[in-house]
């Protein structure tokens, strides 16, 4: 499933670009008109898409940039003078006017190369060693029962710091191992 999240400062921008993709098969899960917004759907998702203007109401697009986890991309649609310079890492442009094709095609290209890194991943998952697997199992085991959380909670939480502080689950499972047995 495809976590796209579509952030223009005018709601009919937004909304026309979400029936663009609607139209071209892509399932948008929000449209928003702020970059707060945004991120409190970031908060809720693993991975996905946003795509947005240079200039929010609230911020830029380089500041929902810095708050994204790495597991998110963003779609920059903006005039080419505006990224003429070159975009950061994680950041696609589309210059304006758009065109749909071009939109669909990139959208496209940016979420099959999620599948990729997503496909990657579980195959890293899968092929853990059974220390590895002992030291996320005790870090889980240490957030169930210290604060309440479900088995699925305590997973969630290790993966969820492991992507925001751009560290693997192990070294995330060590660091909690390490800090909640003092």
């Amino acid at each position: 499933m495809s976590n796209i999240i579509v952030v223009f400062p005018k709601k009919e921008i937004a909304t026309n670009i979400r029936n663009i993709l609607v139209r071209s098969g892509f399932d948008v899960l929000a449209v928003t008109t702020t970059g707060a917004q945004a991120l409190h759907y970031v908060d809720t998702l693993d991975d996905g898409v946003i795509v947005c203007g240079y200039r929010l109401s609230d911020m830029m697009y380089s500041d929902i940039r810095d708050y994204l986890p790495d597991s998110f991309q963003l779609l920059l649609i903006a005039s080419a003078d505006k990224w003429g310079d070159g975009l950061e890492e994680g950041v696609v442009g589309l210059p304006m006017p758009i065109k749909v094709y071009d939109l669909v095609n990139t959208l496209e290209m940016i979420l099959q190369t999620m599948r990729r890194r997503r496909k990657k991943r579980r195959e890293a998952l899968k092929n853990r060693d059974p220390k590895q697997r002992e030291i996320i199992n005790q870090a889980k085991g240490l957030l169930m029962e210290r604060n309440g959380m479900t088995e699925e909670e305590a997973h969630r939480y290790l993966q969820k710091n492991s992507m925001d502080t751009g560290t693997s689950m192990i070294e995330t499972a060590q660091m909690i191992l390490t800090i909640m047995s003092e």
